[in-house]
């Protein structure tokens, strides 16, 4: 069977605690060998370490979600610095910006509380880029709403000392240069089989091969023809299927591309179990 990675997952959320063993198992059966659960928060990230103790084929990264960038220590980089040694940790994240849902369209303040929003999710955002470079490990990239032009500032700060993998990518072509030409990769869901999901396909189709990876990011965004149902793992199956026929490749070339894509922007995915 050929192997696929699962290069973002939320294993630890209440949704898979009756039956993460089970999923994990339909995983390997697809041929998903190896997935990384992503941290939202210090105790998500605890949970995500926890869970790649217990399983050979999984791995973490920590992080603090910036859409509860609030609620997060000042500094928080002394507790990264700690959860990042472990030798199951791959990554920072997931850290970014988020301006999707801000306090003003929450009737929860008006400019001012935004201001101070992103303001706190931009000290967040650049603490993890902080220890990502002291460890010499890259991040995991949330963004969302109108920030990209701010997350990229970020990220050309830290240029040549991390490097970014956005997630759940479904930005123009002319984003993914942008990001390529930070050095960035990005990393496609199961949009790209939903039938709004053209742009995302165009993106695919300008990627090259070596500069993605695919996701699910369970328990969210099942693809087609899982649509509605919880996601998990496993339908990287399906989004391979659909990446494969944009591309116009083998189904053996993209799983090679995307792996050695994963093991290159994740070195510890080699870790021994």
């Amino acid at each position: 069977m050929t192997p696929f990675y699962d290069t973002h997952a939320h294993l630890d959320s209440p949704d898979f605690a009756g039956d993460l063993p089970a999923t994990l198992a339909r995983a390997l059966e697809a041929g998903i060998t190896k997935i990384i659960s992503i941290g939202t928060d210090l105790e998500s990230s605890r949970r995500a370490i926890g869970l790649a103790e217990q399983y050979p084929g999984l791995f973490a990264a920590v992080g603090w979600h910036p859409s509860a960038a609030l609620e997060a220590p000042d500094d928080i980089r002394p507790q990264l610095r700690e959860l990042a040694r472990h030798p199951k940790v791959v990554a920072l994240g997931e850290t970014g910006l988020d301006y999707h849902r801000l306090p003003s369209t929450r009737q929860m303040g008006g400019e001012t509380e935004d201001q101070r929003y992103k303001a706190r999710q931009g000290i967040l955002f650049r603490q993890h880029l902080e220890v990502a470079a002291e460890t010499a490990l890259n991040c995991v990239i949330h963004q969302r709403g109108d920030c990209f032009e701010d997350t990229l500032s970020q990220m050309i700060g830290f240029s040549g000392k991390t490097r970014g993998v956005f997630h759940c990518f479904a930005g123009d072509r002319d984003a993914l240069a942008r990001v390529l030409a930070l050095g960035g990769l990005v990393s496609f869901t199961g949009i790209a089989t939903f039938k709004n999901g053209q742009n995302v396909r165009d993106s695919i189709a300008a990627a090259p091969l070596g500069c993605f990876m695919l996701e699910t990011d369970s328990p969210f965004l099942a693809p087609v023809p899982h649509r509605g149902r919880r996601c998990e793992p496993a339908f990287v199956k399906e989004l391979a299927e659909v990446v494969r026929q944009v591309k116009g490749c083998s189904i053996g070339e993209l799983s090679e591309s995307t792996c050695a894509a994963a093991h290159a922007f994740f070195p510890k995915l080699a870790t021994p179990a």
